[in-house]
């Protein structure tokens, strides 16, 4: 009897379309919609979003979700594998595609083509392992119904001992420090990147508008998330209290924000400048566009103008980091209590804010290139340089001031 060994499959040289597309209806019961390459629905993952719908999952996870479901239908397009019929095997090849092939480089959306070379370069880590934590709770929801392969091709990852993960775990005890997912790659720890002062102002000088410098003047001052601070309405501005109200991502709930006094003024004075110009009204959207006809202000067009801003000033910052900016500078009083900053931050744990109590990158290097000057003019005052026998010393203190000798 023989065993049928298994053909490696040659992913050098697999070319993966720009085929189907993840598509925004106007349907609010199906919010967002997978489409195959003929333009159909694709009835397993609209299941899967009804189930995260039914979670309380807000459109934005469930279009991050379905981003990386788009990229796995690729895949197994392109190797002509149906996702019911996926195993470990192809599990295993996307992951990997994942990490050698690199990210595709898209055509112009001018032209109709949907041929995608790669670039070389690789999806980040991040990238990776929520790609594969969202698969494997996609097959976990499909093997749970009975509509799906009866093992999940994304399995949960092993211990050192050969054992599923945690188990047998006494309740009593914390959980270990293992791998979710067999497939999941290992997440460096990143310290969040702060704005250094001087940097910011000078990218708050090529800031075009007075809307930008007063949505960047909010940004920095609340710590609020791009999409949270642009749910902001009319009605929810308190100049006299300072608070800004928002809408918060994860429990979409209102909170109000306090904000600084300079992020007011700019608001007010952009307020002046689109008088008559924007519709007036309590539930009315605070941020506009700038062009004509206006529209309410999305997260692309702010990412896209805070990204040109900061190549005009030679900054590579990005938006989210103005949120990583404020968060420092609250943690760094000493007069804000770390719990204080939790709430503003809409933390749902207090060791996520703790991560602002990491020094950063910066200020470490300036404090230690300070104690090294500090330790060689102490080691220059207790220990005077010896001269060689062959210089003379009256010679050197005409070079040098009378310092040696």
């Amino acid at each position: 009897m023989t065993i049928d060994k298994e053909v490696p499959r040659d992913l050098a040289e697999l070319v993966v379309p720009l085929e189907g597309s993840l598509r925004e209806t106007d349907d609010r019961w199906q919010p967002l919609m997978l489409t195959d390459p003929a333009g159909a629905s694709v009835e397993s993952v609209a299941a899967y979003f009804r189930d995260l719908q039914a979670r309380g999952c807000s459109d934005a996870t469930i279009r991050s979700y379905g981003m990386d479901l788009l990229r796995w239908f690729r895949f197994l397009w392109a190797i002509d594998v149906s996702w019911n019929s996926a195993t470990h095997t192809e599990a295993r090849d996307f992951c990997r595609w994942l990490l050698l092939a690199g990210k595709p480089i898209r055509p112009h959306w001018r032209h109709s083509s949907t041929t995608a070379t790669s670039s070389g370069k690789p999806y980040s880590a991040s990238v990776r392992a929520h790609s594969e934590t969202v698969l494997r709770c996609f097959y976990g929801f499909h093997l749970e119904e009975g509509s799906g392969p009866i093992v999940n091709p994304f399995p949960s990852g092993r211990s050192s001992h050969g054992r599923r993960a945690n188990a047998h775990h006494n309740p009593m005890e914390p959980y270990a420090r293992e791998r979710r997912g067999f497939y999941r790659p290992t997440l460096p720890a990143r310290v969040p990147r702060a704005v250094p002062d001087a940097e910011f102002n000078e990218i708050f000088a090529r800031l075009p508008s007075h809307r930008d410098r007063a949505l960047v003047a909010f940004y920095v001052s609340t710590g609020a998330r791009a999409s949270e601070l642009l749910s902001a309405t009319q009605g929810g501005v308190d100049p006299g209290r300072q608070l800004i109200t928002v809408i918060r991502k994860g429990t979409r709930e209102a909170q109000e924000l306090p904000a600084s006094t300079d992020a007011f003024v700019w608001l007010r004075l952009y307020q002046l400048e689109m008088e008559g110009v924007v519709p007036k009204g309590a539930r009315k959207p605070l941020w506009w566009t700038s062009r004509t006809p206006v529209r309410p202000l999305t997260y692309h067009a702010v990412h896209r103008m805070f990204e040109r801003t900061g190549k005009r000033a030679g900054s590579s910052v990005t938006l989210h980091a103005l949120r990583h900016t404020a968060a420092y500078r609250m943690a760094e009083d000493l007069n804000v209590p770390l719990t204080d900053v939790q709430f503003v931050l809409g933390h749902a744990q207090l060791t996520t804010t703790q991560i602002y109590l990491t020094p950063r990158k910066e200020d470490v290097i300036r404090r230690i290139l300070a104690h090294h000057a500090e330790q060689t003019h102490r080691t220059v005052q207790h220990t005077p340089p010896r001269l060689a026998p062959e210089y003379r010393p009256e010679s050197l203190d005409v070079l040098f001031g009378g310092s040696i000798s």
